[in-house]
């Protein structure tokens, strides 16, 4: 085999790969993790297979689908950021970037079909969802409420797939609206001078690093206690009381090193803990729970 030939074999791989990279799996499989959690403790621990089936469907196209729109729509800002000038579209790897649009589209819409059939209140969510994401943007927005309705809704179409509105799935939108500041805040200011230089200077870029670090203790504090308060609401038992307690520990002690110290590794490290280390082994556990009690 020839050159030539190792490149025209290479490329449709690369080019399903930056398709791919494009819909930020990593993302998208988490916020289908913890959606498939809410849906087995809806289900009392066992939920009905066909129903899951769908509901994995419809959150990992629906997730997908959006994280690539929200990548189009920031790709120009993501350009002039160190961090994440490498993606595909600020790239150029895909090029024009409208020609990812019709794949993000086309995950969204049947993500939302698939929830319409799974609940109307699932298309709903998973509607208002998209809707949040899209106007979710690093040029002109923060957090709230778009960062907050964004994240919900894969818990949301989880949870009401098999249950229906009540204190668990309130207090389980409490923790997700409590973790995306803590999550989204702590990489803006592990890289505040990239965020700035591309032109992003709303909070919490506006405050003191010092004022928002605070804020971030608050938070996680916070966001301790909603973990602690979903196992009195929900029963859990005591495993998810004992991984909840040492995770929530865990969090407020990073966060009040990120305080004491005020360096970006820290803040960095509070980031990659806020992901799956926190909310996947905490969503884990509250299923796991329900199969071993």
């Amino acid at each position: 085999m020839d050159k030539g030939e190792e490149f025209t074999i290479a490329k449709p791989k690369a080019w399903l790969l930056n398709y791919i990279e494009v819909l930020k799996p990593r993302e998208t499989i988490l916020l289908t993790f913890i959606g498939l959690c809410a849906a087995v403790v809806a289900g009392d621990g066992h939920p009905h297979i066909p129903t899951f089936l769908l509901v994995t469907l419809a959150v990992l196209l629906g997730s997908g689908g959006t994280n690539g729109l929200t990548n189009y729509i920031d790709r120009e800002v993501d350009a002039r950021m160190k961090r994440t000038q490498h993606r595909p579209l600020p790239s150029g790897r895909i090029f024009p970037a409208w020609k990812m649009l019709p794949l993000a589209i086309t995950l969204v819409v049947i993500g939302l079909i698939i929830a319409w059939f799974l609940d109307p209140l699932c298309f709903v969510f998973g509607l208002l969802g998209v809707i949040a994401a899209s106007t979710w943007r690093k040029k002109i927005t923060c957090v709230f409420p778009q960062g907050t309705i964004a994240g919900c809704a894969p818990v949301l179409i989880g949870y009401l797939a098999f249950g229906q509105l009540d204190l668990t799935i309130l207090f389980l939108c409490i923790l997700i609206g409590v973790w995306i500041p803590i999550h989204v805040w702590s990489v803006m200011i592990a890289n505040r001078e990239d965020y700035i230089g591309a032109g992003i200077t709303y909070f919490p870029l506006s405050w003191k690093v010092k004022d928002v670090i605070k804020l971030l203790l608050g938070l996680s504090i916070l966001l301790y206690g909603s973990s602690i308060a979903l196992y009195y609401f929900n029963d859990f038992g005591l495993p998810y009381l004992v991984v909840a307690n040492i995770l929530g520990i865990l969090m407020v002690f990073v966060t009040a090193r990120l305080l004491i110290t005020g360096i970006s590794h820290d803040a960095w490290r509070v980031y990659k803990l806020t992901a799956f280390p926190y909310l996947g082994i905490l969503f884990l556990t509250m299923a796991l729970n329900l199969w071993l009690l």
